[in-house]
């Protein structure tokens, strides 16, 4: 999308601030070529269909009525216990660094033994992480602290 139109990585940093990081390349040739509309609401905070309504109307397009996403597990899940947290990682500086976590926590997902859970703190929603982990057959709680801080609980099953 953003080869086709550059000008629209205004309207993602906007609904999105934590996509500002865009602007470096190393980035932008890993995260923009796999982060979705869907995965970058969610790190915004936003509906889907309200984000893709605004990248239309920039684009001189008709806004469109969309169906709801997937959501995020917020509640606390009953499999939740701080004593089972084995590890935890803050990707806020490697992402201040221009690096990509992704890597690093799904070699640390992968290593967790049934039942252990490994915490993830993070600026926005880590919604790929999120997304690839629950591809792996591994459960999620997302609890927001604060603005711009978000604790991520991948359990193995």
């Amino acid at each position: 999308m953003l080869e086709s139109y550059p000008e629209l990585e205004k309207v993602l940093v906007s609904y999105a601030p934590a996509f500002k990081k865009l602007e470096n390349p190393l980035l932008r040739n890993t995260v923009a070529k796999i982060a979705t509309l869907q995965q970058i609401a969610a790190v915004g905070n936003v509906k889907v269909e309200d984000l893709i309504n605004a990248l239309r109307k920039a684009a001189g397009q008709e806004e469109i009525s969309i169906a709801e996403g997937s959501s995020f597990i917020t509640d606390k899940p009953s499999w939740f216990n701080p004593s089972f947290v084995k590890r935890e990682i803050d990707i806020r500086s490697m992402l201040n660094a221009g690096e990509q976590p992704v890597n690093q926590v799904i070699t640390e997902l992968n290593s967790l033994n049934t039942g252990e859970i490994f915490k993830v703190i993070s600026p926005f929603i880590p919604a790929p992480l999120i997304e690839k982990a629950s591809s792996l057959n591994i459960d999620h709680w997302l609890k927001k602290e604060e603005d711009e801080l978000f604790f991520v609980y991948f359990r193995k099953k």
